[in-house]
């Protein structure tokens, strides 16, 4: 240990040492913050779930679950967002009863609504790709990060309403692909980009409440 005008140096070692610690709780703290993030968003995707109904003429129900598929891309960001989605589909798959229109189990895959399931994974991450780049500028920066993820649901969503309907009816592709976009989009395009609205509205909030250990950048 060295000595110098009174004052006690610590050894170069033991420096590192606490280094190392310091960084390994400040990741540790990270990880246990974006954790409870994801387990969150999984459990408000269950919620979003139970509060369905649905339209007369279209296999997909109105549901709360683009709402926070938008959030949690928002919040969590991408990497994150999207596995708090997919946490949600696993449950599912795995038999709890979860989905909003599927029946759980793996079967839920063969079902008209197994492109949404699927696009809420890449509509979390997608809306939160977009939002590192935009959402933090501005409110229409975040809103056309939301309206990007709900974009993505309905890409992956029709595409296989479109081949459900094609197998189910005999229907030509192109004509199949038609009729999925008038059900399976039409309809809810103006209540989704109000949910995105309101997910830009309040994603700040909502990483606020997380805490400060979650960086913007995640």
């Amino acid at each position: 240990m060295a000595k110098r005008e009174g004052v006690v140096s610590l050894p170069r070692d033991a420096s590192r040492t606490s280094a190392s610690w310091s960084r390994s709780s400040e990741w540790s703290g990270q990880l246990a913050a974006h954790l409870l993030g994801a387990v969150l968003f999984t459990a408000l995707s269950v919620l979003g779930a139970r509060a369905a109904f649905w339209l007369p003429f279209s296999p997909v129900p109105v549901t709360l679950q683009v709402l926070a598929v938008v959030l949690a891309g928002l919040v969590l960001g991408p990497r994150w967002g999207a596995l708090s989605l997919g946490q949600y589909l696993l449950l599912g798959l795995s038999g709890w009863p979860v989905f909003a229109a599927a029946q759980p189990g793996p079967a839920a895959l063969l079902s008209p609504t197994a492109g949404y399931l699927l696009g809420f994974i890449a509509g979390a991450y997608v809306a939160g790709l977009a939002g590192e780049r935009w959402a933090g500028r501005s409110w229409p920066g975040a809103l056309a990060s939301g309206l990007a993820g709900v974009a993505a649901i309905y890409i992956c969503g029709v595409f296989w309403l479109a081949v459900w309907m094609a197998s189910s009816s005999a229907l030509p592709p192109g004509e199949s692909l038609w009729r999925a976009f008038l059900v399976g989009v039409v309809p809810f395009a103006p209540l989704d980009a109000a949910k995105a609205a309101l997910a830009a509205s309040v994603w700040r909030g909502g990483r606020l409440c997380l805490g400060l250990l979650l960086p913007s950048n995640s």
